[in-house]
Parts: C-alpha cells; sequence; structure tokens
C-alpha cells in the first residue's frame, strides 16, 4: 500500500487514467460537465465511468490533505 502514498505514481494515474481518452477533451472533465449540467440521462455504466476517471484525482487529493496536515504537527 505504499503506492498510494507516493506522489509520483499518483500524478502518474491522474495524467494517464484520469485524463485519458485525452481528445477531444479529458473524458473526466466532460464527464463532470455533464453532472454540472444536472446528469441527465446518466446511466450507471457512466457514473461507474466518472469513478473509475476520478479516482487518481481522489488518490491526489487525499494524499495532499494527509501530507499536509502531516507536516503542520
Amino acid at each position: 500500500m505504499k503506492f498510494l502514498n507516493d506522489f509520483r505514481i499518483i500524478i502518474l494515474l491522474c495524467l494517464t487514467l484520469g485524463l485519458a481518452p485525452f481528445f477531444p477533451e479529458p473524458h473526466i472533465w466532460g464527464k463532470l460537465k455533464w453532472i454540472a449540467g444536472g446528469g441527465n440521462k446518466m446511466q450507471l455504466k457512466d457514473w461507474l465511468d466518472v469513478l473509475l476517471h476520478g479516482f487518481p484525482w481522489i488518490l491526489l487529493i487525499r494524499l495532499i490533505i494527509v501530507k499536509s496536515v502531516l507536516n503542520k504537527k
């Protein structure tokens, strides 16, 4: 589980899985815009897709919070 606390691996995951496919826009960005627009007609596979592409970003946010709390102590 050491890789969950490694910035290099988490950033690599964000830049690959978190943003793939890259064209015409990052996939997670399109899904977030869809959700912000009300998420009309989103199916279960769309929500799972958001979870899959968003998980590296959640890990990055978690790691930033953990590191900042540990540095304050």
